[in-house]
């Protein structure tokens, strides 16, 4: 309990300590003065997607496909041009368990990692109860 109160407070401090250093304008970690990116630390700037909205290239284009600087995107063929398996891939939620069959390799293989999830939140109550 005692700990908990103090990483509490001492996440307190270091949020005022770090709006007080916004406020006075200081500068935020790998820029220099001015807010000018410094030589030790690059900074990554956000770079917005424009997103397709006309409804006959969405319906005859794969949108998104075109890496390059010019070009266009990849024309979607008709659909007996594609395989048969394309059009049988399960996209919908992962079967459960009790509908699996036992002599199976994937309910062995979802038991297991069931398994898995509840042995690891198990760790992490035990580490929280014994610190």
């Amino acid at each position: 309990m005692l700990r908990c109160v103090l990483r509490l407070a001492l996440d307190q401090t270091l949020l005022t300590q770090s709006c007080r250093h916004l406020k006075s304008g200081g500068s935020s970690v790998g820029l220099g003065k001015k807010g000018k990116p410094g030589k030790t630390a690059g900074v990554m700037q956000k770079r917005e997607m424009p997103v397709e909205s006309d409804p006959k290239k969405l319906a005859t284009y794969c949108c998104g496909t075109n890496v390059f600087k010019e070009g266009e995107d990849v024309m979607l063929k008709p659909r007996a041009e594609y395989p048969d398996w394309l059009w049988k891939i399960p996209t919908g939620p992962p079967p459960k368990l009790e509908d699996l069959d036992p002599n199976t390799l994937e309910y062995w293989e979802l038991l297991k990692a069931r398994d898995r999830r509840r042995k690891n939140k198990i760790i992490k109550v035990t580490r929280l109860k014994n610190p």
